[in-house]
């Protein structure tokens, strides 16, 4: 787990001097590498299926730079004629004709994550899941600054780390959030990894739950016998999974005592073995301590513990941490309290398996908005649940009519005792506030926890975060004009 050696670093293979780099697709991490394989000496050439008058304002960054030129329209495979290497945003499906065709022809395909971990001096821990990689992420880099490391947290989250490679020295440490869009392509494991969990997501992209998980266990795939995994002992697929790794392996888990890594034993949450200073059991804090609500926050934090116990961390910082930190935006966030009616945005909850977390997080009577785009997930499970912990629920978007339906079919079969009283189907986020404002009591919890994608109607999760967050404010201004 120790930093790269120079002799690393002087390797010719990570040479891009005078390499011509195709790059698909002009977002965030398309940028990225538009702004950094230059400084590599390496050429660019930039395709997007939008054409130039969409990405007007995008290209404006780049009309100077004689090294990054243009293909708009489309993936032509004739692209591939003079390409030296293939290089994929996070939103390009692997299975593109152009994608199948670089790998016939032997042409290396890479993508932002991996030239950065192939290059970085510090150590570098890097974290995927379906479910809590964001806030385990954030939780990491807070730890890890209150311990006083120089840290970088990015990739899939926040910044993309090409940005800031050249800043980074062997002593920091860089803190990667990894998709498994990131993985599926990877060759290359960070040093430190953590599978968090695994659960059907992101089907409508990966085909099978076999595939999506085999992209999520590269994040430790290609580690040596140095090299560390830290897994969710509680998630059954995770824990499979973590049985091939080659290195040391530690876990964490709210449900049992783990030898190395962290846990809750009893009240108290504990790092143990290569994860505590000592190699002592070591207390964090007490579970009463931490503000996230839900078990599955309680999971994350574990997880954050093992990582940072692995690199030396002090529970002491740990506990500063973990006992103040509030949460990342658009996950259980609250928005407002009005009339006694709390406002709750959890947008990233963008398949069903979020939103029975986040439907177990409360006791309080729930009015949950949920709705988007499917990603051809079970819905089963989450249905369950929400007719048993909601008084209402208000189905919205694309899939709300559906997601109605699979409503009426739960409490029609359902042999438990039911809470939910009424099932609402509208159009817009807009129509679902106004509706959850004339629906709640006092006491209530009103959760946007969508369960389906959001690009029916939004750029993404974050902008259905801020659109309810703006939608509440101004249900907020109302109630004391």
């Amino acid at each position: 787990m120790s930093p790269k050696s120079d002799d690393y670093f002087n390797d010719s293979r990570l040479s891009l001097e005078g390499k011509h780099v195709l790059v698909l697709g002009f977002a965030r991490q398309g940028k990225a590498l538009a702004r950094w394989l230059p400084t590599q000496g390496a050429r660019v050439t930039l395709s997007d299926r939008r054409n130039a008058g969409e990405l007007a304002d995008d290209i404006l960054e780049f009309v100077a730079d004689p090294n990054v030129n243009y293909a708009l329209g489309g993936h032509s495979v004739d692209l591939l004629r003079n390409a030296d290497m293939l290089c994929l945003s996070g939103g390009v499906p692997a299975n593109l004709p152009i994608v199948k065709a670089a790998y016939a022809a032997g042409l290396p395909v890479t993508n932002d994550a991996v030239l950065f971990m192939e290059r970085c001096p510090a150590r570098v821990i890097g974290i995927t899941g379906s479910a809590g990689k964001t806030t385990t992420t954030t939780l990491v880099g807070e730890i890890a600054r209150k311990a006083g490391h120089k840290t970088w947290v990015g990739g899939n989250i926040g910044n993309v780390l090409l940005d800031d490679l050249d800043q980074i020295s062997e002593d920091d440490i860089v803190v990667m959030e990894l998709s498994s869009f990131q993985l599926e392509i990877a060759e290359v494991s960070p040093p430190i990894a953590a599978l968090l969990n695994i659960t059907p997501n992101h089907l409508d992209r990966h085909g099978t739950l076999e595939a999506y998980a085999k992209a999520k266990s590269n994040i430790f795939t290609h580690q040596s016998r140095n090299d560390l995994l830290v897994y969710g002992s509680d998630d059954l697929l995770a824990s499979t999974f973590a049985e091939d790794a080659r290195g040391d392996r530690a876990a964490f888990s709210t449900q049992r005592l783990v030898a190395d890594g962290a846990c809750l034993a009893g009240r108290r949450l504990i790092v143990t073995g290569n994860c505590s200073p000592t190699g002592m059991a070591k207390v964090v804090c007490e579970r009463d301590q931490v503000l996230l609500p839900g078990e599955h926050n309680l999971r994350n934090i574990a997880a954050a513990c093992a990582l940072a116990g692995s690199v030396g961390i002090t529970p002491e910082a740990m506990h500063e941490v973990v006992s103040t930190f509030k949460g990342v935006s658009h996950r259980l966030e609250v928005v407002a309290t009005i009339g006694d009616v709390t406002w709750i945005n959890d947008s990233i909850a963008t398949s069903p398996d979020r939103v029975v977390a986040a439907l177990r997080s409360f006791e309080r009577p729930i009015i949950l908005l949920a709705g988007g785009r499917d990603k051809d997930l079970p819905w089963d499970e989450m249905a369950r649940l929400a007719i048993q912990r909601c008084r209402a629920v208000i189905c919205f978007g694309e899939y709300g009519p559906q997601i109605a339906e699979h409503l009426g079919r739960a409490r029609r079969y359902e042999l438990q005792e039911v809470q939910l009283h009424s099932i609402n189907t509208v159009k817009t986020l807009t129509d679902a506030v106004d509706m959850a404002a004339k629906l709640a009591s006092a006491n209530d919890i009103v959760l946007l926890s969508p369960g389906g994608t959001s690009f029916d109607a939004y750029t993404d999760f974050a902008e259905r975060g801020q659109h309810f967050r703006k939608l509440v404010e101004d249900l907020q201004r109302d109630n004391r004009s």
